[in-house]
Formats: C-alpha cells, sequence, structure tokens
C-alpha cells in the first residue's frame, strides 16, 4: 500500500488552459491579467514566492494608463512615492538639470511613481488572481515541449516536488532574465557595446528633496557611469552605481569599496551619503543587453526581459514589460480568435520591441560622451529637442522613426555638436561656445 501511495505522488498531474504564462513579475501579471480580463483561462506560473526584492523601483508616466486599463490605479498611488519628474546633477558641468514631467506639452500623463518593487509586483501579481488567474508560486518550470500539433506541453515542479503537466493553446514568456525560451531556442543575441554592470542597495538617513522636487529620481553623472538615488516609502532611499567595465576593473576590491568609490566621484551625493545607513548588504548585477532574434512563435510569445533587456538607465524596464505585456496580449487574444492574418499581427509586435529597443540603446551607448551630456545639462536647448527628449523618456519610445521624429531630431543635434566639437566648440548653458583644447 505504501508503494502504491508513493507511485501515485510521483504521478504527474496534468491539466489545460488556453494560456500559460511563465513568470510573475510585471511583464507576467500584466498580460495575465488583460488575457484573463477576455476571459480566457489563464494560469501563471512563478518560481519564487512574493513579495520578494527586485531592483527597477522608479516608473514613468505612461505606465499610468496601464494602471488604469488593470484596475490598480488607487492601489498603486498608496504604495507609492509621487514623482514629478527627474533631476541630474553633473559636477564635471557644475549643473544641475530638472525635468518636469508636467511641463512637457507632449505629454498626456505629468507625473509618476517610485515605488518598492516586492509591494507592486505583489500588487500586480495579486490583481491577476482577482481577475481571474490561477496563480502558482513557487513553481518552476522544467520542460517545455513546442512540436505537438495543436498544443504546448509545459512540466513544473511545485514547492513539494510534485511534478505538474499543462497542456496549453499558448505559452508566454515572461521569465525575465531567466529568458526560458530565448535560450532554449537558440534566439537570444548579447549586446556586448553595452555591457555596464551596477552595485545597489537600500540606505536610510539619505537627505530628500523637498518643494516642488519632492520624491524626484536624482541622476548623478561621473565620468565611467551614473548613480541613481530614488526615494521611496518609509524613508527608505534607493542608491545605486551603474558603471562601463572600466570602473570594475579599476577598483578589483569589494563591493562597498566599488560603490564607495563611485559615490566619491559625485562631490554633491557624497555629502549627501555622510550619515547614510545601509539597509541589507549591496547587491551586484551584471548588465549585458540582449534581444532576441524573433518574439513570437507558432504558440508562443515573449514578452518583458524574457523578450530583451537593456540597461535601466532611463528607468525603462517595468514599462517595456508592462506595455510588450499589453501590446503581447492583444496579440494572443487575436492569434486565439484567428481575428486577423498572423503575419501582421507579428510584424506590428516585433515592429514596436525593436523600435523601442533603437530608441533606448542610441541614447545609452552616448550616455558616458561629453556632447550627448552636454545636450543633457545645458540650459539652451538646441533646436528645440528638449521636449522631444523627455517624451521618450517618459516612456513613448514606440513611434516610429520619421524626419521629425523626436529620436530623429536628437540624432540631428547631436551629429551637429559633434561636427562642432571637432573645431573646438561645446555646448554650455549660454549656448555653442568656443573651448580650446
Amino acid at each position: 500500500m505504501t508503494s502504491v501511495r508513493k507511485l501515485a505522488a510521483a504521478m504527474t498531474h496534468y491539466q489545460e488552459c488556453d494560456v500559460l504564462v511563465v513568470g510573475g513579475g510585471p511583464a507576467g501579471s500584466t498580460i495575465a491579467a488583460l488575457l484573463a480580463q477576455k476571459s480566457r483561462r489563464v494560469v501563471l506560473l512563478e518560481k519564487e514566492r512574493f513579495p520578494r526584492f527586485h531592483i527597477g523601483e522608479s516608473l514613468l508616466p505612461l505606465n499610468l494608463p496601464l494602471f488604469d486599463r488593470l484596475g490598480v490605479a488607487d492601489d498603486v498611488r498608496r504604495i507609492s512615492v509621487y514623482k514629478p519628474g527627474a533631476e541630474l546633477v553633473s559636477d564635471e558641468h557644475e549643473a544641475v538639470a530638472t525635468f518636469r514631467f508636467a511641463d512637457n506639452p507632449l505629454l498626456s500623463v505629468g507625473y509618476s511613481y517610485q515605488v518598492k518593487r516586492s509591494d507592486f509586483d505583489k500588487l500586480l501579481l495579486d490583481n491577476s488572481r482577482r481577475l481571474g488567474v490561477t496563480v502558482m508560486e513557487g513553481t518552476r518550470v522544467t520542460d517545455v515541449i513546442l512540436d505537438a500539433a495543436d498544443r504546448t506541453t509545459v512540466t513544473a515542479i511545485g514547492s513539494d516536488n510534485t511534478p505538474t503537466q499543462w497542456s496549453t493553446r499558448f505559452l508566454v514568456d515572461a521569465s525575465g532574465r531567466d529568458t526560458l525560451l530565448a535560450g532554449r531556442l537558440g534566439l537570444k543575441r548579447i549586446d556586448k557595446q553595452n555591457n555596464t554592470a551596477a552595485i545597489f542597495g537600500h540606505f536610510r538617513n539619505v537627505p530628500r528633496q523637498v518643494g516642488d522636487k519632492a520624491g524626484m529620481i536624482t541622476v548623478h553623472l561621473f565620468e565611467h557611469g551614473w548613480v541613481w538615488v530614488i526615494p521611496l516609502p518609509d524613508n527608505v532611499t534607493s542608491v545605486g552605481v551603474v558603471g562601463t567595465q572600466a570602473l570594475f576593473k579599476a577598483r578589483k576590491g569589494k563591493l562597498d569599496a566599488i560603490f564607495a568609490d563611485a559615490v566619491g566621484k559625485c562631490p554633491s551625493l557624497a555629502r549627501d551619503m555622510t550619515n547614510a545607513e545601509p539597509l541589507s548588504p549591496l547587491v551586484a548585477c551584471a548588465d549585458y543587453s540582449y534581444d532576441s532574434r524573433s518574439y513570437v512563435g507558432e504558440r508562443y510569445i515573449l514578452v518583458g526581459d524574457a523578450a530583451a533587456f537593456i540597461d535601466p538607465l532611463f528607468s525603462s524596464g517595468v514599462m517595456m514589460a508592462m506595455s510588450s505585456a499589453s501590446f503581447g496580449a492583444g496579440v494572443v487574444d487575436a492569434l486565439l480568435e484567428g481575428r486577423e492574418p498572423r503575419e501582421h499581427l507579428v510584424r506590428d509586435y516585433e515592429r514596436k520591441i525593436q523600435t523601442s529597443l533603437a530608441s533606448l540603446s542610441w541614447l545609452i551607448y552616448r550616455i558616458n560622451s561629453p556632447i550627448l551630456r552636454d545636450v543633457l545639462m545645458s540650459t539652451f536647448d538646441l533646436f528645440n529637442t528638449r521636449h522631444e527628449l523627455i517624451t521618450i523618456l517618459a516612456g513613448d519610445f514606440y513611434e516610429r522613426r520619421s524626419f521629425l521624429s523626436p529620436l530623429r531630431r536628437l540624432q540631428f543635434a547631436y551629429g551637429f555638436l559633434l561636427f562642432a566639437s571637432k573645431l573646438g566648440f561645446r555646448l554650455r548653458h549660454g549656448g555653442i561656445k568656443w573651448r580650446p583644447q
């Protein structure tokens, strides 16, 4: 009898669903919730148990319409710090550049939020449950079989080591940087041109902005990178150093030493960190950017970081995760219904992802360039590009590039300044000035 029980316990439980989502972060929770709103039978498998720590705490204004669609706008407001804009500090320029979302006539939303990701991600995951998604935490996917005639088979192991097998009409890979399908199918392409690394942690006793700057993210620029300072609820401040490999190779010591060295390169930040109290050990991660050769297969789609990952300089991570999930939900629902030609749906989805990556990559590749930093820090708005730049950084990075698009205008200004620099000119507060070498 005992052996029969063991055999029964070892047997795989087999279930069916319309859509199976792997990963419960913002991308997975969003696409699961939106498909559940369309009366799809959705199952979400998440390997961890929420809440769990995660980085990427500064949201963008164009996240907010998605919160309305998901029905979580009030809940997000309750757990967050109001974010009216961003502040860039450059001791090299002896300047502070302030970007207020509400001052930009091109933006329909004039603010955003800073959040603790542990609380934010759990809120989104719980919301998908509320909308009818079957959520299984502590469940790790071990196998995917894509070659069946009309369904995909997914095997997972729960926290009690019991295997479960799911037969699904459509598979959503929202596994984040685990890149479940891109890795297995050989789709992943590493972008070593953008090979930064980050060290970050949470602190108390870091002075906060006051008045109309209260809640802003502050970015301190230094030679080989930048430091974010994000005010979070409960008087916690997130501080993170992002640098090139040159920064980390120059200091082959412990994380604390590298972090302190980078902070020391920003005198204005170093003053603010004098009495900072760390709440936990620093965390490090390598930020090799990557994308996929394709994002949609016969019965699967990649969303969020499972499709592509890019340096988090402009707080684009959560926005890209949730927006790609929103676009992806439309694709999955239409493919399941057979409403539109598959080729059109796939092409439109992949174009959106590629356009966003191209826009942000162009900026990120040049963030350490003196020319782009001059553009960011100068009060002189060359070719009226400032509003267009902030529109991109607010989350509107899916626009097709055209002759007068925001990115094209910025690229034209950059090219002009690059030419001017060869003649000894640089952009400064009052305009373009000759600066002999």
